[in-house]
């Protein structure tokens, strides 16, 4: 006896409103008893996270290992017995298969929101390390949001992952049931995009060079000095103040350039010229881990333009104070975002936040006679990632009518007028629940879907471009080729900080 899972796959990922379908292939070589056979979509949200036993008695050395599992997504599908065979007065009835090949089609919806639980099954919460058996606990500690995507960085200590799985159950409590599990990947649906293009948001950071020793030379009465160096001598030491500009809201996009504008403004009197000599722009990861009263924080740092002794002038010595030069943007304009980079999401146990660092490296002097000092302005931005997979807009026109969401403002395209006598549209048909699980330890389907997962019934699959897994989101061009040379050189690097506490 066998079973085995086909799932068409229309992409190697999955994305929200996406039609996950697929059969159940079924192998007997004899006759059998079975009860039913079910079909699950599932996602789940693990962390494991060790720490002091004893964490007020430092000269403890036990070490104590918590577990945290949450089923961010649980769908149920009955392929046999059907709704129109199942009958709730008779719920343990058998059925005797023949020997042969039965083959039950199945179809799966992936929701917006997660309908999180924590997940008390034996054989989920269950991990051997070793000889050592661990268990997790139950925890009320849950959170409601946009299905995250996969994880797989921090592997034996944080994942999430989706999967399918079928199930043929057998009556006898000494047979066991039989399984088959099918990994797959899922990404995102970004969320509604909201504020004002036009504006932007900021960080600045200002410096003063210091003052060079003076070195004065003993010259002759017959010698006179240049009016360049009279007004070096008379002038301070410029100051200078570096700005980083993103649109409002500060939103990366995956697989596309970082719309980024970086300024560098004069702010003293002088007569030396400014000089562009060193600019690296990197992506910071925040990753916050939660096994119950275990935290844990990492920090993964990726580099996505660097370049230094460029030596490049901004204006002129004589520019007036208030001066504003803009860095050329075609440095990292050509540069997109890698798409290996998971967006910004927060799970139960897991979340996922972004800043982005910029350090501007200048210097002054005047040309054919650089100064040697140097100062690095670092400049920092919180900063959101998304997808790139933009939602239905027939969702995004519905949630605006419900005021779920305000309409985005755009400069160019006016705002459609609100219609203040429009009734909102009707809510659409909600689930109906499925018979009972045939196992005790599936517990039940998940709670009635939110506003917009029962909108989501009513609409299509995302129709539009999507990003594969460490791929390119468009056709291969020369700003893909790019974005391939940045995940496989020297640029890249990986830093991690730990942060335990309790």
């Amino acid at each position: 006896m066998s079973a085995t899972l086909y799932i068409d796959r229309p992409h190697t990922h999955f994305t929200n409103l996406d039609f996950l379908t697929g059969k159940v292939v079924v192998k007997l070589t004899s006759e059998t008893q079975i009860s039913g056979i079910q079909v699950k979509l599932e996602g789940e949200s693990r962390t494991r996270l060790s720490g002091p036993r004893h964490p007020h008695h430092e000269q403890s050395d036990k070490k104590r290992t918590e577990i945290e599992v949450h089923k961010i997504l649980y769908k149920v599908l009955n392929l046999f017995p059907t709704p129109a065979v199942f009958n709730e007065n008779t719920p343990n009835t058998v059925w005797t298969f023949a020997a042969g090949t039965y083959e039950y089609p199945f179809q799966f919806k992936f929701p917006f929101n997660n309908a999180c639980s924590f997940q008390n099954s034996m054989l989920t919460n269950l991990n051997i390390s070793g000889l050592k058996v661990e268990v997790a606990r139950d925890t009320h500690r849950h959170v409601k949001k946009t299905l995250p995507p996969s994880l797989s960085s921090f592997p034996q200590m944080a994942d999430i992952k989706y999967y399918v799985k079928a199930t043929v159950v057998r009556p006898q409590f000494y047979k066991e049931n039989i399984r088959t599990i099918t990994n797959i990947n899922f990404l995102p649906i970004e969320p509604p995009r909201t504020g004002n293009p036009g504006e932007e948001t900021y960080a600045r950071r200002q410096h003063g060079f210091a003052k060079s020793p003076s070195t004065s030379k003993m010259k002759s009465l017959f010698q006179k000095g240049s009016s360049s160096s009279l007004r070096d001598s008379s002038g301070d030491s410029p100051r200078v103040s570096a700005d980083i500009r993103l649109p409002n809201p500060s939103i990366l996009t995956c697989n596309e350039p970082i719309p980024l504008r970086i300024l560098v403004s004069k702010t003293s009197e002088s007569f030396e010229t400014i000089f562009l000599q060193t600019l690296q722009i990197e992506l910071i990861a925040y990753t916050k881990i939660l096994a119950h009263d275990l935290k844990r924080n990492e920090t993964n740092t990726s580099v996505i333009f660097s370049r230094s002794n460029m030596a490049i002038p901004l204006g002129r010595g004589g520019d007036p104070v208030g001066t504003e030069w803009t860095i050329d943007a075609s440095m990292w304009s050509h540069i997109p975002l890698p798409s290996s980079v998971a967006p910004t999401f927060e799970t139960c146990n897991i979340s996922r936040t972004y800043e982005l660092e910029v350090r501007v490296g200048l210097s002054h002097g005047t040309v054919g006679n650089m100064k040697p000092q140097l100062i690095v302005l670092p400049l920092r931005m919180p900063v959101k990632v998304y997808s790139g997979i933009s939602p239905p807009q027939a969702l995004l026109d519905a949630m605006a009518e419900n005021g779920h969401i305000q309409p985005t403002v755009s400069p160019t395209k006016p705002s459609r007028p609100s219609q203040e006598t429009s009734a909102p549209p009707p809510m659409p048909p909600r689930p109906t629940r499925p018979p009972a699980p045939l196992n005790p330890e599936d517990g039940y389907d998940d709670a009635p879907p939110s506003y917009e997962d029962a909108m989501a019934e009513t609409l299509s699959p995302v129709d539009g471009p999507r990003r594969e897994p460490g791929l390119p989101l468009h056709p291969p061009s020369h700003g893909n080729k790019v974005c391939s040379r940045f995940t496989n050189s020297r640029l890249f690097r990986k830093t991690v900080h730990l942060n335990i506490s309790l």
